[in-house]
């Protein structure tokens, strides 16, 4: 049992191997809201459907079942930090990158904190079957924030860059 709740780390890990694709594919059905807005929606729906389905879950009756269910948690949640990844870097200008990149920082920490100590926090007070329900329910702001935000122009990156190694190239000659 140990093993299969290990899987949950794994999914992290290992998301270099499915970034590929998550990065040149798109979704047909969710194509309307762009590339990376129908990817990151894909995810954020699949963690707020997962932490429902925990909740319904007897822990006692069907740990197997919950490890499972926590694998395609942790699957959707690595799933939209790549998504979260190729948005920031393609939504602003490289001069903003680094800026970008703590306020990411910044937010997966609060999100950290929130979903790991306000979690058990709430279980304490709620039980666990309330802390998921809850838990849930937060996705719905990151649900409502895809739809809020626009998509990014793709290349946005190769362009400036681009620009930067003309503008080199021309101050040389």
């Amino acid at each position: 049992m140990i093993g299969y709740f290990s899987l949950v780390g794994v999914a992290y890990s290992l998301k270099v191997l499915w970034a590929p694709l998550v990065d040149s594919l798109s979704l047909p059905w969710l194509n309307r809201f762009g590339k990376r807005r129908s990817w990151l929606l894909l995810a954020q729906c699949g963690i707020g459907l997962g932490l429902l389905v925990m909740s319904q879950i007897d822990i006692h009756q069907d740990l197997l079942l919950i490890a499972g269910v926590a694998v395609v948690v942790a699957f959707c949640s690595a799933t939209q930090d790549i998504v979260i990844d190729a948005y920031r870097i393609e939504a602003v200008v490289l001069e903003l990158q680094g800026a970008m990149a703590a306020a990411y920082v910044f937010g997966y920490r609060l999100a950290l904190l929130a979903g790991g100590a306000g979690s058990l926090y709430l279980a304490q007070f709620m039980g666990w079957q309330i802390a998921y329900q809850i838990l849930s329910g937060a996705m719905l702001l990151g649900i409502v924030t895809t739809f809020l935000i626009a998509e990014p122009e793709r290349g946005r990156v190769e362009t400036v860059l681009d620009k930067q190694v003309e503008a080199g190239l021309e101050k040389r000659h």
